[in-house]
């Protein structure tokens, strides 16, 4: 856990712990500071009854319960929301990397970048930044029915947070298996112990992994493919320096700006991206 993780942690417990025994504290306090309302001087008529002894002090105890005050049967309580909250945060850029088709699409442009030879341009944050971009692109019908189905009724407590969950998973599990091969599935499904099993049933411990295959098989076959033709410039240029007696001469130096050439003359970013585009629909 990095310093900054482990600082929010510890703020959320005092907060939680502030929020807990304070109002102990204040009750306590006013309890001991009542003063007697009976005048000093008047003598009793008969034997006032014994005082309860007085209670030492409880400890300070933090109960976080599965059912929130004034909430719906099965709704968590707000500490527990705040808990999950962080761990969806923490895991938040696996299912961006996972469950979306970031991963493609972050592949191919790094094969586009190799395939040319220019290994800083575009630079890491381009590349990154464009295949986010093209992910929110790519998934957001897959978005709009999580935050209407799911989201929405959520925060307006008509369903539960388990409902929710559920609700939210059945579009991302519909986008993976449209793109996730047979076989990977079928692997998945008996390396689990799983028997034959429908399509609405499959686990998402089963489809995400098999999703993950089936994208980086596809990947990298469309790396291959543009792979192949900056494959036969450098072939080209290394012959017609061999055959001049230029063996001296590295072949990338005068491949570079041919390669370069040849994506400029093709609109090669508006081809990849479309092909990009295309594969998933």
């Amino acid at each position: 856990m990095n310093p900054f993780s482990r600082f929010v942690w510890l703020a959320l417990c005092a907060l939680l712990l502030c929020v807990v025994a304070v109002p102990g504290l204040q009750a306590q306090a006013s309890a001991d500071t009542v003063p007697s309302l009976a005048p000093a001087s008047s003598a009793p008529t008969s034997a006032p009854a014994a005082a309860p002894a007085a209670k030492s002090g409880d400890p300070f105890r933090l109960n976080i319960g599965l059912e929130g005050t004034g909430q719906p049967g099965g709704q968590v309580s707000v500490a527990v929301q705040i808990v999950l909250v962080m761990t969806l945060l923490s895991i938040a850029p696996s299912i961006v990397l996972l469950m979306t088709s970031f991963t493609r699409i972050v592949i191919v442009l790094g094969f586009v970048r190799t395939a040319l030879g220019t290994p800083s341009a575009p630079s890491n944050q381009i590349i990154v930044g464009l295949s986010l971009f093209l992910t929110f692109f790519l998934m957001g019908p897959v978005f709009d029915r999580v935050q209407k189905e799911a989201l929405t009724p959520y925060l307006a407590n008509h369903i539960s947070s388990g409902e929710a969950i559920d609700r939210a998973s059945v579009p991302l599990k519909e986008f993976m298996l449209k793109q996730t091969r047979t076989r990977d599935l079928e692997y998945f499904l008996e390396l689990g112990g799983f028997g034959p099993t429908a399509v609405k049933d499959l686990p998402m411990r089963v489809v995400i992994p098999a999703f993950v295959i089936s994208e980086l098989q596809t990947s990298f076959q469309m790396g291959f493919m543009l792979f192949l033709p900056f494959l036969v410039i450098d072939f080209l240029v290394s012959s017609v320096l061999m055959a001049l007696g230029m063996m001296m001469m590295p072949p990338t130096v005068v491949a570079l700006p041919l390669k370069l050439l040849l994506f400029v003359l093709v609109d090669g970013w508006h081809l990849v991206v479309k092909s990009l585009v295309q594969s998933f629909a």
